[in-house]
């Protein structure tokens, strides 16, 4: 099976859920076509997530255009630091430019206020912390980015998105002294048990994605199983995160039925009950 063919259709859910992250954008379907796919299999709803400026303008254009596409804009925590210093490599999809230092921060912060004005503009994010493709050299623009978002977040009355990589104590810290939004979730969620009963008691959604679904994730699996079910969401963050037994091969939305049945059988549920309270949890993160 070549690993870039894309996984078969799963067998359908019988009751709808949302992916509450993905990157249409990124996928080699069209819009369209990945909406309709998800949708033969019951994924009624999925949150478009920008990453960069041009990627959350297409965010929210797309949401505008799709009813049963809502959007969140940002700028990724990697993006901040190239947007100051510069990404010489061109390690990101706007290839190798020079730095703009605060004033380029500012201007492309302003860009993400104006967005997340926007009605059918539901999340200001994926924004938050990555220890593991920035160096020390950036986080001080990471973290002036993530601060920023916050408070973009808190004053549009959005849902905050939090990426999240190899920083949970920063993340953390950073949420309880900034003071985080009424509604906050953990895209991907990558810490412990230990970690989601401090953001269950913070009231934090937890987005858990494929990666709970491989061999070497039982510490994710471990955090599930003790997150409030009110607080869990299912996500893709397609094209990645593929789910087992397909992973390394392209995900899309279509695929949330694999993961979510994965996750039901760590909590001990019905994939019904599990999707019926992911349906209504994404609505409610989301405030759709």
């Amino acid at each position: 099976m070549s690993r870039t063919e894309a996984p078969p259709l799963p067998e359908p859910l019988r009751v709808p859920v949302a992916d509450s992250h993905t990157h249409l954008d990124m996928q080699d379907a069209t819009v369209e076509e990945g909406l309709a796919r998800a949708a033969a299999v019951n994924v009624t709803t999925v949150v478009q997530v920008g990453c960069d400026v041009a990627g959350s303008r297409w965010a929210a254009e797309t949401a505008a255009a799709h009813p049963n596409v809502h959007a969140a804009v940002a700028l990724h925590p990697n993006e901040a630091p190239r947007i100051v210093h510069g990404d010489p490599d061109g390690r990101s999809r706007q290839g190798a430019r020079e730095g703009g230092g605060q004033a380029a921060l500012h201007e492309a912060l302003a860009e993400i206020d104006a967005l997340a004005a926007l009605d059918h503009v539901r999340g200001v994010g994926e924004t938050g912390l990555d220890c593991f493709r920035t160096g020390p050299e950036g986080m001080a623009a990471q973290e002036e980015s993530f601060r920023a978002h916050i408070e973009i977040a808190k004053r549009h009355g959005k849902a905050l998105v939090i990426h999240d990589r190899e920083a949970h104590a920063d993340v953390l810290r950073i949420l309880a002294d900034a003071g985080a939004p009424e509604r906050t979730v953990f895209h991907c969620y990558s810490g412990d048990a230990d970690m989601a009963r401090i953001c269950a008691d913070a009231g934090y959604f937890m987005s858990f994605a494929g990666n709970v679904t491989f061999k070497n994730a039982q510490p994710l699996r471990d955090a599930l199983a003790v997150t409030p079910t009110e607080l869990v969401l299912v996500e893709t963050d397609a094209p990645f995160l593929t789910p087992a037994p397909y992973r390394g091969r392209p995900n899309a939305p279509y695929l949330i039925p694999v993961t979510l049945r994965a996750m039901a059988a760590v909590k001990g549920l019905d994939e019904d009950t599990l999707a019926s309270a992911v349906f209504d949890n994404t609505a409610r993160a989301f405030d759709y």
